[in-house]
C-alpha cells in the first residue's frame, strides 16, 4: 500500500491540470463570445451570428464542465460507495447536448434566414478583425487542451489520436473538441464573409452559418455518444484490458485470467472485475490471502485502477 500516497499526488495533479484547461477555455470563450456578438451586431453577417451562438454555447458548456469537475471529485459515501466519478460523464453529456441544442440549431436557423433574406454585410473590416482575434484566442485554449492530452498520451504510451479517442477524462476531450470546432468555425466564417466581400452575394455567408451548425452537431453527437457509452458501463479499450490482465497474471499463485471486465467509474478511475485461475496446490485460506494481496498490489501499481475484485476459480 506504499504506492497510494504517490497515487493521490498523481490524481490531484491531473485533476488540477483538467481544471486549468477548463478555466482557460472558459475565459477565452467568454472573450470571443462578446467580441463576436459586437461584430455580428455591427456587420449583420449570418456566419458571424452563428459563431456568436457557438461561442456563448461553449461558454455555457465550460460552466457545466466545471460542475462536472467539482462533482466528480466528491469522496465516496454510503449511498455512493464507488464515489461520484461518473458525475463527470453525466454533466459532460449535458454539456454536449447543449452544444447541439444551442449552437447547432441556432446556427442552422441563422443560415437559413440568411438565404431567405440575404442581408448584406455592413463592415467587412470589423468581421475580419474579430475573426482574427478569435482565432488566436481559440487557438490558445486548444493548445492548452492539446498539451494535457499529449502529456497523458506519453504517460500511457499512446499516440495523441489514441488518447483523444480513449481518454477517460470527458472534460479535456470536450474542451479540445469544442476548441477545434471553434477554430474550424472561424475558418468557415472567414471564407463565407470573404466570398461575400468579393462576389457581393450574401449566399456564401449564409452557407457558412449552416456549415458551422452542421459541424457543431457532429461534434456534439460524438461527445454525447462517448459519454453515454461510459455511463452505461462500456468496457475499456482492449489494450488497457490486456495490460491489466498481464499485471494480474504476474502475481504469484495466479496462473490465468479467464474473464475480465474493466469499466470507468470516473476520470482515470477504473473498476476491475476478473475471474482468475489459481494454482491448484493452494489451500482455501491461502487463496483468500493471495487474492487480497494481489488486489492491493494492483491498486498500488497502477494510478488508473481504483478498485479490484478478483474471483478465484479452479483451472
Amino acid at each position: 500500500m506504499s504506492g497510494l500516497p504517490g497515487l493521490n499526488v498523481v490524481m490531484h495533479s491531473r485533476t488540477d491540470e483538467s481544471l486549468r484547461t477548463v478555466v482557460v477555455a472558459l475565459i477565452t470563450n467568454l472573450g470571443t463570445a462578446v467580441a463576436k456578438l459586437i461584430a455580428a451586431l455591427v456587420t449583420g453577417s449570418s456566419a458571424m451570428w452563428a459563431q456568436t451562438f457557438h461561442a456563448f454555447a461553449d461558454s455555457g458548456n465550460e460552466v457545466l464542465l466545471l460542475i462536472a469537475q467539482r462533482r466528480s471529485g466528491h469522496a465516496p459515501d454510503e449511498q455512493h460507495p464507488l464515489g461520484y466519478g461518473r458525475a463527470a460523464y453525466f454533466w459532460a453529456l449535458v454539456a454536449s447536448m447543449g452544444v447541439f441544442a444551442i449552437g447547432a440549431l441556432l446556427s442552422v436557423q441563422q443560415g437559413i434566414e440568411g438565404l431567405v433574406h440575404r442581408v448584406p454585410i455592413v463592415s467587412f473590416r470589423v468581421a475580419y478583425l474579430i475573426l482574427s482575434i478569435s482565432f488566436c484566442l481559440d487557438g490558445a485554449s486548444l493548445i492548452q487542451a492539446h498539451k494535457q492530452l499529449r502529456k497523458e498520451a506519453s504517460r500511457l504510451k499512446r499516440t495523441f489520436l489514441e488518447q483523444l479517442d480513449l481518454s477517460s477524462d470527458p472534460v479535456v476531450r470536450a474542451v479540445f473538441a469544442e476548441d477545434a470546432a471553434a477554430l474550424l468555425g472561424d475558418l468557415f466564417a472567414l471564407v463565407g464573409i470573404a466570398l461575400h466581400h468579393v462576389t457581393g452575394s450574401a449566399i456564401p455567408d449564409a452557407i457558412a452559418a449552416i456549415m458551422i451548425g452542421i459541424l457543431l452537431g457532429i461534434v456534439a453527437f460524438h461527445l454525447a455518444a462517448r459519454n453515454g457509452d461510459v455511463l452505461i458501463g462500456g468496457q475499456a479499450s482492449a489494450a488497457l484490458c490486456g495490460k491489466i490482465s498481464a499485471m494480474i497474471v504476474a502475481q504469484p499463485g495466479i496462473v490465468a485470467v479467464t474473464e475480465i471486465l474493466v469499466t470507468f467509474i470516473g476520470p482515470r478511475r477504473a473498476w476491475v472485475v476478473a475471474r482468475v485461475a489459481i494454482d491448484e496446490t493452494m489451500t482455501g485460506a491461502n487463496v483468500e490471502k493471495l487474492v487480497r494481496a494481489a488486489e492491493g498490489i494492483l491498486r498500488g501499481e497502477s494510478p488508473v485502477i481504483a478498485r479490484v475484485d478478483l474471483v478465484p476459480r479452479g483451472r
